[in-house]
């Protein structure tokens, strides 16, 4: 049995014996038992906590954990969740090929994938419950997987056992091949073909480990979408390629393509939009995106309905860039409030709704009033919700165009707007056109 496959024994034997002898030690002690004594894993596991003191019973009992409060090195976990996907793959080891399963399994707290390195053992089938003793997690793109090695097993258990929250997927199949644009949270078997816009290589700190991470933009002609790629495929910016095997994790409601060294990176040279082409922003519906939780770098279009409250003149938090109620920061207690300009707006296409936050330079330059200006009217009047009328005013019920990304939570769908077009027709520009209308008539 290889190093990586008696690990975790390892790890158990000492969790077992309270940290009490070195795993050095019972290393060694494996060694002999399996090699020397020719015994079984388990009579050897048993026979070393035996020896130094131990309660063998206990090597049987793993720690419950809901997926949320997994680590990214956790030994002996017992995990209750329900089975969204199952996918098996051949895979060589040391020559040989090997079948696995792989997926995701979810319960209240969340989902998180798996991988069970023996098919055959496992009976694990997509929409049941079941209960999964001493398991264990590994990194993967930077995130827990829970893994069943050669000591786990897996109990069905009643389908009431567990539910998952409103919202989650039941059951994702493998997705295959998905454009931009479809592409959502815990998806996985992921198959996309599009082109690098952008590429970055960082280190990140993952457990205590240092790993490479490559970062960037994909795009195709339906959108954009960010992705981390954990293993060197040698990437370089334009490049048109072909991801398999990849997954998407959210970050609040907007995907993130994911992809490793199980997956496969293949450059393809087919007709495809140009990297300037592909680097505009794609118009895409509110109810596109609330369908798929959100998006990077879109144009939406609609009309807006309401202006929130907290439009207008706002006051800040010099230290955190908090919004303020009667100078007083809640995080920072008394300070001397920074004078600033918002929009919250309502937009509605026609098929969902979204709310649009549209910073200080828009706001100017939509309402064609400086922030001085704002100041100076409503200290005039006395009131800073002059300036939350005027707003309104402008824009209620008008057509607009706004560009950004867009996240969503429990509240919906907001875009940080980072370009806004009012389509607000000019009274005086309109009066004149008519007046040569009738000029030319007469």
């Amino acid at each position: 049995m290889e190093k990586e496959e008696l690990a975790p024994h390892v790890s158990e034997i000492s969790r077992v014996l309270r940290g009490k002898v070195e795993e050095s030690e019972i290393w060694k002690e494996l060694d002999t038992y399996l090699n020397h004594y020719r015994v079984s894993l388990e009579t050897a596991k048993r026979g070393i906590v035996k020896k130094f003191g131990g309660d063998p019973s206990e090597l049987m009992r793993g720690i419950r954990k809901p997926i949320q409060q997994l680590g990214l090195n956790e030994q002996s976990v017992d995990i209750l969740a329900k089975v969204i996907t199952v996918n098996e793959k051949d895979i060589e080891v040391d020559g040989k090929q090997k079948s696995i399963l792989y997926g995701i399994i979810g319960d209240d707290s969340g989902t998180i994938p798996y991988t069970a390195w023996e098919a055959d053992r496992y009976p694990l089938r997509r929409g049941e419950v079941v209960l999964i003793r001493n398991a264990y997690t590994k990194e993967w793109g930077g995130q827990p997987q829970v893994n069943l090695g050669t000591r786990a097993s897996v109990e069905q258990q009643p389908e009431e056992s567990v539910k998952l929250p409103e919202g989650m997927p039941r059951a994702f199949p493998d997705a295959g091949e998905v454009k931009m644009s479809e592409l959502q949270e815990n998806m996985g078997g992921v198959t996309v073909t599009a082109r690098i816009l952008s590429l970055e290589k960082r280190e990140v700190d993952v457990s205590g480990e240092k790993r490479i991470v490559h970062s960037g933009i994909l795009a195709d002609e339906t959108g954009k979408v960010q992705f981390s790629a954990w293993y060197d495929f040698e990437l370089k910016p334009n490049d048109l390629i072909t991801i398999r095997g990849a997954y998407v994790r959210g970050w609040r409601g907007i995907p993130q393509l994911n992809f490793g060294e199980r997956s496969q990176v293949t450059r393809t040279n087919i007709r495809f939009p140009s990297g300037a082409d592909l680097a505009k922003p794609k118009t895409r519906s509110i109810g596109d995106l609330e369908k798929v939780g959100g998006g990077i770098d879109v144009l939406v279009r609609g009309t807006v309905v309401e202006v929130r409250k907290g439009s207008g003149l706002v006051f800040r938090c010099p230290e955190c860039n908090r919004v303020v109620q009667k100078s007083s920061c809640r995080v920072h207690g008394s300070v001397q409030a920074q004078p600033d300009l918002r929009i919250k707006a309502v937009v509605d296409d026609g098929i969902a709704t979204m709310t649009g936050v549209i910073n200080r330079k828009l706001t100017e330059s939509i309402m064609r009033m400086s922030l001085e200006e704002s100041m100076r009217l409503a200290k005039e009047a006395m009131d800073p919700n002059v300036i939350l009328e005027k707003i309104d005013e402008r824009l209620f019920a008008q057509p607009i165009e706004l560009e950004g990304n867009v996240t969503s939570d429990e509240y919906g769908l907001m875009m940080i707007v980072s370009s806004a077009r009012v389509s607000v027709p000019e009274v005086r520009d309109e009066a004149g056109s008519l007046l040569n209308q009738l000029e030319e008539s007469e």
